[in-house]
């Protein structure tokens, strides 16, 4: 299911990331979500769940990186 507000993301996203990378999240886990509805627009037998938590965190991964336990934003 799509998520409506920050506070419902999963709490290894809430935990984990800077508010604007949990808002990168957010969008595109949505976007996602409406994008690969059909079974046949997702790799192999990936459920629509699984494929908009990959996209998700593939957005967060353009803009923040991991240094140490600690997401960044990336130098530009």
């Amino acid at each position: 299911m799509p998520y409506a507000k920050l506070s419902d993301l999963p709490d290894s996203v809430r935990d984990n990331l800077p508010r604007h990378a949990q808002e990168i999240y957010l969008a595109a886990y949505n976007s996602a979500w409406e994008q690969y509805d059909q079974p046949e627009e997702r790799r192999g037998d990936a459920s629509r769940e699984e494929t908009a938590h990959r996209v998700a965190w593939a957005a967060v991964k353009k803009k923040y990186e991991k240094q140490g336990d600690e997401w960044v934003e990336k130098d530009e």
